[in-house]
């Protein structure tokens, strides 16, 4: 594998300066927000590195759940500031939903399709439970706000399927449809043409990093199967536990997105 030199890191780096340089000529008020973005990026991943290195000579099982549990309350916190939920209500069910679609899908990919004897091994369990989480968060914040947003904006309609007999369930299944619908249509989208118009990180940065391209393949597939899965169990588990914090005895929706 060919490592990359601090040298050769800030030549890369220097590839940042070409937006920026056509945001300074059409007036485009980014430049601040991206050298503030790329300082964060650098220092948190340098740092990140250096702790990852830690955790896996460390390899302590434990440790390494601790470790996905602050991951999975970073990107919830993230989730719920994004959509502008109430904290309060919302932080437990989203935190709840993304530990449950992360450990439930990525416990059978590491156990069931990898067949190692130890998945909290930091070198698998870490990193997979990264993936999973970073595609879960963009996919719960698009949901969330989606199945709320409509929920608001389109009250009348779910209280008159409810006047009309329907379940809570059968009520709001429409705002459900078109949450999915929202959060998925991308994923389906890029599944269809991968390897035809895009290829992805995972698989590029395997060939880089010396495996062959079938094994490549192989793995990329498999992230590709999981990052489709999870999102749907930890959208569902979320709704689920929201429901009761979200509506009162008598199904009207309570006030759990932010004002302003």
């Amino acid at each position: 594998m060919i490592t990359i030199s601090i040298f050769r890191l800030l030549l890369a780096l220097l590839l940042v300066l070409v937006p920026i340089y056509f945001f300074r000529i059409f007036r485009v008020s980014l430049i601040r927000s991206t050298l503030i973005s790329t300082l964060r990026m650098v220092v948190q991943m340098s740092l990140i590195g250096v702790y990852l290195e830690f955790l896996f000579s460390l390899n302590n099982g434990w440790v390494n759940f601790l470790w996905f549990c602050v991951m999975v309350m970073v990107a919830a916190s993230t989730a719920v500031s994004r959509t502008r939920l109430r904290a309060r209500l919302m932080l437990m069910p989203v935190a709840m939903g993304l530990a449950t679609g992360a450990l439930v899908v990525g416990l059978y990919a590491l156990v069931g399709v990898l067949g190692l004897h130890n998945p909290f091994d930091a070198r698998y369990f870490i990193p997979l439970m990264g993936i999973l989480l970073g595609n879960m968060l963009g996919g719960n914040v698009l949901s969330l706000t989606t199945f709320y947003q409509g929920l608001q904006r389109e009250h009348q309609l779910y209280y008159y399927l409810l006047g009309n007999g329907a379940t809570r369930l059968e009520a709001l299944t429409p705002f459900i449809r078109r949450a999915i619908e929202k959060a998925f249509l991308p994923c389906v989208a890029n599944m269809a043409v991968m390897g035809l118009v895009s290829f992805p990180g995972t698989m590029i940065g395997q060939i880089l990093g010396g495996a062959t391209p079938d094994v490549a393949v192989r793995y990329q597939m498999l992230i590709v199967f999981i990052t489709f899965c999870a999102p749907m169990l930890s959208l569902i588990v979320t709704l689920y536990l929201a429901h009761r914090a979200s509506f009162d005895e008598y199904g009207r929706l309570r006030e759990v997105m932010q004002r302003g």
